[in-house]
């Protein structure tokens, strides 16, 4: 099968899988697995206050980096190489037992660094407490998916927490990681969710993290650079298909993504508000958009036009790039792995 096909197949079943499957259980995901070996080094390293912290903080990331990089490439390495002995002929196409298992294998490695509809999952259980009447509960689901104090949220703020979250995540869960698959196949996916979750961790500008979080912080925020003034291109080209206010989408963007502590999440956040029609409040850090605060209904709109511009992106972007850079550069480090193991072996 020739590779432009399998690299169409990979994204094509990650797509399903995110759909269709969903995330793994939290103990066995990757998001917990980084997490561990992240809050590991974190009560190894005791000194947060010398220069060599910010070495530190580089160096840690760069063993997290490598440890799940070299898991995950022995695994498409070993799949795709050990099983291509079996092969046989469908119209006019030579396939492999290892090609085959190989676009599943890395369409799963794939999927887990990347999340479109995971977010409907999240919300729906509080939009049905708020019809309900019970705030409490919703209070305590949103705490879930959002960093701030949930305790003394009413409704309003409750929907503005989940279309916010909603938002902001299409860039973090789904423009940057299949954007750097896309470039770099799983090396670019990991990368990026790696310095994503560390930002998370470890990305608090106080006298803990200040300096250890420095290299994650600052190299989460270039990674997203690019994707972040991507996404107002997405959220008014959705919006002119689907039937939603696009025009201003840009002029909203550009005016009010400062709006925001971060540098990034700003961008999709005032997009996809300015789109849908609603503003979004986070109490005494910011108001953006213009109209009322979401309403439950609201919640589920945002969350279906998110996923359209997630899947338009995957098409217009991730795909072609992957076909044309990504692939390469995945086959090309796997062929190298491989000969490196028949060198050793």
């Amino acid at each position: 099968m020739d590779l432009w096909m399998s690299a169409i197949l990979i994204v094509a079943v990650s797509l399903l899988i995110d759909r269709f499957i969903g995330e793994l259980p939290n103990r066995y995901h990757l998001l917990r697995w980084i997490g561990n070996v992240v809050g590991f080094l974190d009560r190894k390293i005791k000194d947060r206050s010398s220069k060599k912290t910010k070495a530190l903080g580089f160096l840690s990331y760069l063993l997290v980096f490598l440890i799940f990089w070299i898991v995950m490439m022995l695994i498409c390495t070993l799949v795709r190489n050990g099983l291509n002995g079996y092969q046989w002929e469908a119209a006019g196409i030579t396939v492999t037992l290892g090609e085959i298992a190989w676009i599943f294998t890395l369409a799963f490695l794939f999927k887990i660094t990347f999340a479109i509809f995971s977010f409907r999952r999240h919300c729906m259980p509080i939009q049905d407490d708020l019809r309900k009447g019970d705030v409490r509960s919703a209070r305590e689901k949103v705490q879930m998916i959002v960093s701030r104090d949930t305790s003394s949220l009413d409704e309003e703020h409750i929907t503005s927490s989940c279309c916010e979250t909603i938002s902001e995540n299409l860039v973090d869960s789904v423009m940057s990681p299949t954007f750097y698959f896309g470039l770099f196949g799983m090396t670019g996916a990991i990368m990026f969710r790696c310095a994503n979750l560390m930002d998370a961790m470890w990305g608090y500008l106080n006298e803990k993290y200040r300096k250890l979080g420095f290299f994650v912080a600052k190299f989460d925020d270039v990674l997203g650079f690019i994707t972040s003034r991507l996404s107002p291109a997405f959220v008014a080209l959705t919006a002119w298909i689907f039937g939603n206010r696009y025009k201003g989408v840009f002029k909203a963007a550009k005016e009010e993504h400062t709006k925001t502590p971060s540098p990034n999440s700003g961008w999709p956040m005032v997009s996809v508000a300015h789109a849908l029609g609603f503003s979004m409040e986070k109490k005494g850090i910011y108001v953006m958009g213009s109209g009322n605060l979401p309403s439950v209904d609201d919640v589920t709109r945002c969350y279906k036009f998110v996923e359209r511009i997630s899947v338009l992106f995957v098409i217009i972007v991730t795909i072609p790039v992957f076909v044309f850079i990504g692939m390469p550069v995945q086959v090309f480090i796997e062929d190298w792995i491989f000969g490196l193991i028949e060198a050793v072996l």
